[in-house]
């Protein structure tokens, strides 16, 4: 939440925000209404019902759209604690960062050099990422991991999706299916760092053939890497299912707390090479003179989501989607400021005192609600999907002092700055696959978005902004023969400016074109995608390298800039036991006559943007249910500037894990009991995955060396 939180002036609210109890109790008689008025069905259960709730915004090899599938029983694997992001890192063009070092807490993710705020996110087709600032926050769903059933990331602009406009890409989730039998499922890990991670699952079963509950509670611990970077995490996941031939009702509750010690700081080049754990957050001098760290430096916050899903499949050929959603958050990040102005903070002198030492609390409160909806037709020529969605934010930031050594005239619980932000974004979209013939077809995808974005503070001043984006994307693809297939997309996309853009003024929306050639050959022992892209921007919002006051990272618009790439990745069998997976990007990422504050630099090279990026997955398995990996990731040199300083530039590095998993299947109690083992960094390799800049100073996030976790699951 770190990126929402800002000191703002006073801003009246005058309109009327929904209450979560009241959303609630409209979703459920929803829900209600919904389920006495089906009809009842026969026996026959279609797990596939589940897919329609992600059909609108996923692709298939039919999709001239490049993609990436991980799957549930891919992710149990490493699913030991670590962020989604982390789970995600040996993808092809994924490049993650974690602040604490160690994969847990606050991580971060970039696909062809896109930050996070540009990674479309949906869980089930619903927005994800925070309506303001565009980022996702993993920190705020801790182990949403367990409850994934399957993700899948397009890269570049891919199709149409709901939320806020993909610019490096798009990631939706599912989450779990409905379950035909009773079951459970108990979980626990340890690792280095007093790392660890506890997981209750259970489901009953399709009761009278048509109805489940399922659910989750997971609890997970940290110290972290990072000197003081712990962490403090519990989530929870329940859902409601109704099933019948052709219908699919799912009414969700998910979401988390967490308490988290603020690590964004970073250290500079001293440190690092001194103390790499280094953490400067929270550290003060005392009245004595005496270094000391504040115990409570850190950022809470709490978010819930609920979800109510209505899927039909009319016929054959016919099927829809109806969704309701409403995530509620709330939380502050604390801090302790040393010799503050206390004008800053609406206090008076203390007669000829005007600084003091404080402990502040930024607060963020926020709504976010709306609907989305798809209707998909399909038959042996045509398919064709008909979707969007409307969705409103309402936001309240206000700060708060809770102690001064010199409080002057304050009363406890008074806000020193108030604002309010409302965020409405609308969209529809039709896409369709329409066979030409046998071996061609054509893809066509047209989208139509709606944003309006209000707020006022002396931050991002009186904003009251409007956009309309039509968003068109077509595609050919051409089946060579049965095992081999060229595909050709082109697609525009736009994007509104975040809050923080807002903050560096005279922001502009950004335009990309993007266009992608790839090929994909599949046979029974070799998987080959290639992949050829063009994304060339106007207005591109590039990041800087710099951070604000509470480590947001600022953005600036370039007026041309464009990202040329080659990615592959593969899957070979080369037996039954051995499998290799290895994938690369290779990519020039420029900015075209780049000008910074009147001076031009030429063309120079994208902050953030590794030219090299490449990862590999070795499984061995000598029996069934017995499979190691090493699981390797490279990321060439980037610079954390546009200027291309030499002290901006951050070293490439090369890691790598070692994963084991066996599952035992014992003939009572238990249906299966796995150990699972993950090995981090196994050659102690002391690097950084990211980094800012300070001026012409560089600050880094360096990664833990050698890490372990190790877990136990019993299903049952």
């Amino acid at each position: 939440m770190k990126t929402f939180l800002k000191s703002t002036e006073v801003l009246s609210y005058k309109g009327s925000k929904l209450n979560q109890k009241s959303i609630f109790f409209i979703l459920f008689s929803l829900f209600y209404s919904l389920f006495s008025t089906a009809q009842e069905q026969d026996s026959t259960k279609v797990n596939q019902l589940d897919n329609v709730l992600v059909s609108a915004v996923r692709v298939t090899t039919k999709t001239p759209v490049s993609f990436s599938n991980m799957d549930k029983k891919e992710i149990k694997y490493r699913n030991l604690g670590q962020d989604i992001p982390i789970l995600m890192n040996y993808l092809p063009s994924v490049v993650t960062t974690s602040d604490a070092g160690n994969g847990m807490g606050y991580t971060g993710i970039r696909v062809r050099g896109s930050d996070a705020t540009r990674v479309n996110v949906t869980i089930n087709g619903i927005p994800y990422n925070d309506a303001e600032s565009q980022g996702t926050f993993w920190v705020n769903m801790p182990d949403f991991a367990s409850s994934v059933e399957s993700l899948q990331l397009q890269r570049g602009v891919g199709t149409s999706t709901n939320g806020s406009g993909a610019f490096g890409a798009s990631l939706n989730m599912l989450t779990d299916n409905y379950a035909s039998k009773a079951n459970g499922e108990i979980s626990s890990s340890y690792g280095t760092f007093n790392s660890n991670k506890n997981t209750v699952k259970f489901s009953t079963g399709l009761l009278n053939d048509h109805f489940e509950l399922a659910g989750r509670l997971s609890t997970m611990k940290s110290d972290g890497y990072v000197d003081r970077a712990s962490s403090d995490l519990k989530s929870y996941f329940l859902q409601g299912t109704y099933v019948g031939k052709t219908t699919l009702i799912k009414a969700l509750v998910f979401g988390g707390t967490q308490k988290t010690y603020q690590s964004w700081n970073g250290i500079d080049a001293e440190k690092l090479n001194d103390d790499r754990q280094y953490n400067s957050a929270g550290e003060y001098t005392d009245e004595a003179g005496k270094t000391r760290y504040y115990d409570n430096e850190t950022d809470n916050y709490n978010q819930d989501h609920y979800q109510l899903h209505w899927s039909e499949s009319f016929s054959d050929k016919w099927s829809t989607n109806l969704a309701f959603h409403y995530t509620k958050g709330k939380g502050y990040y604390e801090n302790y400021k040393q010799d503050a102005d206390m004008a800053d903070y609406g206090l008076l002198p203390v007669d000829a005192v005007n600084t003091t030492d404080l402990v502040r609390q930024k607060w963020l409160d926020n709504d976010f609600y709306g609907t989305t909806f798809s209707a998909k037709y399909k038959d042996q020529k045509l398919d064709v999907i008909l979707g969007g969605g409307w969705n409103k934010y309402e936001g309240d930031h206000f700060g708060k002092v809770i102690w001064a050594r010199y409080a002057s005239q304050s009363e406890l619980g008074d806000h020193y700055y108030d604002d309010f932000s409302t965020k409405t974004d609308g969209n529809i979209f039709v896409k369709a696959n329409y066979q030409i013939m046998d071996k061609l077809s054509f893809y066509g995808d047209l989208q139509y978005r709606n944003v309006n974005y209000t707020a006022n503070s002396w931050e991002t001043g009186v904003v009251d902004d409007t956009f309309d984006f039509f968003n068109p994307k077509a595609g050919l693809n051409f089946e060579i023969n049965q095992k081999s297939t060229l595909y050709f997309s082109y697609a525009r996309a736009n994007r509104e400016p975040n809050r923080t853009d807002y903050e560096g003024g005279n922001v502009k929306p950004e335009k990309l074109n993007d266009f992608e050639l790839g090929w994909r050959f599949n046979s029974e022992k070799f998987q080959l995608t290639t992949n050829l892209y063009y994304m060339g921007y106007k207005d591109q919002l590039i990041l800087t390298g710099t951070l604000d006051d509470v480590g947001n990272p600022i953005r600036s618009n370039t007026d041309k800039s464009y990202r040329l790439g080659f990615e592959a990745d593969a899957t070979i069998k080369l037996s039954d036991k051995f499998i290799i997976r290895p994938n690369f990007t290779l990519s020039s990422n420029k900015n075209v006559d780049l000008d910074v504050e009147g001076q031009n630099y030429g063309t120079t090279n994208i902050a953030y943007s590794p030219s090299v990026i490449a990862g590999n997955i070795i499984v061995f398995s000598p029996i069934q249910d017995l499979h190691i990996s090493l699981l390797q990731k490279y990321v060439g040199e980037q610079y954390m500037n546009n200027i291309e300083l030499p002290s901006a530039k951050l070293a490439d590095y090369f890691v790598n894990d070692l994963n084991v998993s066996f599952e035992i299947k014992p003939k009572s109690v238990f249906k299966s009991i796995t150990i699972t083992g993950l090995v981090n960094n196994i050659l102690d390799k002391k690097y950084v995955s990211n980094g800012a800049m300070w001026d012409i100073y560089p600050y880094y996030y360096p990664q833990a060396g050698i890490n372990l976790l190790a877990g136990l699951t019993l299903k049952f």
